[in-house]
C-alpha cells in the first residue's frame, strides 16, 4: 500500500481546517501557503472533499472551507479511502472494497495473509480520527 500526494495532502486540509475551525470558513490560499502546497493541486483535492460531504464551502470576501462535522467526526481511514479509493496492499485483495478476486484467490496460499493484512490496516486506519491527530493520540 502506497498512499499517494492526493491522499496526504487531503489528510493535511482536513487536519488544517480542524486546527483553525474557530474561524469559521478558512480560504483555499490560506491552507495552500501554511501546507506549502500547490493551490491548484489543493484545489481538486477539496472539490473531491467537498462532493462526498466532508467539508462545505461559502463564496465571497469571507468565503473558503469549513470541515461539516467536528474533526471526531471523520477516520483517517474515510479520508484516505475517499482519495485513494482502495487502500488494500494488492489489487486481487480489493474484493472488500467493490473489486474482484483474482481467479486464484481460492487456491493461493498467499491469499488470506493479504486479506487479513488489509484488515488490520483498515481497521487501524478506521480508529484514529482527525481529533485523535490534533490531540496527539496516535
Amino acid at each position: 500500500m502506497m498512499v499517494s500526494t492526493k491522499g496526504r495532502y487531503a489528510l493535511r486540509i482536513m487536519i488544517d481546517l480542524a486546527q483553525n475551525r474557530d474561524e469559521g470558513y478558512v480560504s483555499l490560499s490560506d491552507i495552500s501557503k501554511r501546507q506549502y502546497v500547490s493551490l491548484k493541486y489543493m484545489e481538486a483535492i477539496v472539490s473531491i472533499l467537498n462532493k462526498a460531504g466532508f467539508v462545505e464551502s461559502q463564496r465571497g470576501k469571507d468565503g473558503g472551507y469549513r470541515l461539516k462535522r467536528a474533526p471526531e467526526g471523520y477516520t483517517i481511514g474515510s479520508i484516505l479511502k475517499l482519495t485513494e479509493g482502495s487502500l488494500a496492499p494488492i489489487s486481487c485483495s480489493e474484493m472488500g472494497s467493490g473489486g474482484s478476486a483474482c481467479a486464484q484467490a481460492g487456491s493461493c496460499i498467499t491469499f488470506p495473509m493479504w486479506q487479513h493484512l488489509d484488515e488490520i490496516v483498515d481497521s487501524y486506519l478506521e480508529r484514529i480520527t482527525l481529533q485523535d491527530l490534533l490531540d496527539g493520540n496516535v
